[in-house]
């Protein structure tokens, strides 16, 4: 349930791009990823969806963080380009199961990013994962069950968590309604 649903294409074609601007094999970036050959051709070829790990591992894999691959970008007038970021103009990814992360923030080049999470009820992110940085977790609506390594906690609305993100972590909402998270990542590295 934790897959990417990339029904354009997008990732597929970010992902073999980037590779090859890298000059990675096929070969060499499952192996930097932890995939198998077969897998990347997949994803790449757009017959498969990365789950959340294996987009994580990708990423650490060509170099880059989860956040190069969030979704092209609505024209923004110059005035508001790196200060301001338009409601209806936020970069997403979208997985399987209907969560939707959108990146909140206008340089990528900052010391913090922060991503608006959606999650609706039942769903979760299967596999716990790892990355780079510190997190701080602010639940808006619902609940919000979760795992920091061996550690549980069921979050309700208005409630917080923060963690290194080096720990194994993985969330599910086991809530009636749809969860709205705000992440804030330090530095940047989802």
């Amino acid at each position: 349930m934790d897959e990417v649903n990339d029904p354009a294409g997008f990732l597929g074609e970010r992902i073999r791009g980037l590779r090859k601007r890298r000059g990675l094999t096929l070969a060499q970036l499952a192996d930097a990823a932890g995939l198998s050959l077969g897998y990347i051709s997949q994803l790449e070829r757009n017959l498969a969806s990365p789950s959340i790990p294996a987009l994580v591992n990708i990423a650490k894999g060509l170099g880059v963080t989860v956040q190069w691959f969030f979704a092209g970008e609505a024209p923004v007038p110059d005035d508001e380009r790196g200060y301001v970021i338009r409601r209806n103009n936020r970069l997403s990814l979208r997985y399987a199961g209907g969560i939707v992360d959108e990146l909140l923030t206008p340089k990528l080049s900052l010391q913090v990013e922060m991503i608006y999470s959606r999650m609706p009820a039942g769903t979760e992110s299967e596999q716990s994962y790892t990355h780079e940085g510190d997190e701080v977790g602010f639940v808006l609506q619902g609940q919000l069950e979760f795992w920091i390594g061996a550690r549980h906690f069921l979050l309700q609305a208005g409630d917080t968590c923060s963690y290194s993100s080096a720990e194994p972590h993985r969330y599910r909402n086991p809530g009636p309604e749809e969860a709205v998270v705000l992440w804030a990542i330090s530095p940047p590295s989802f």
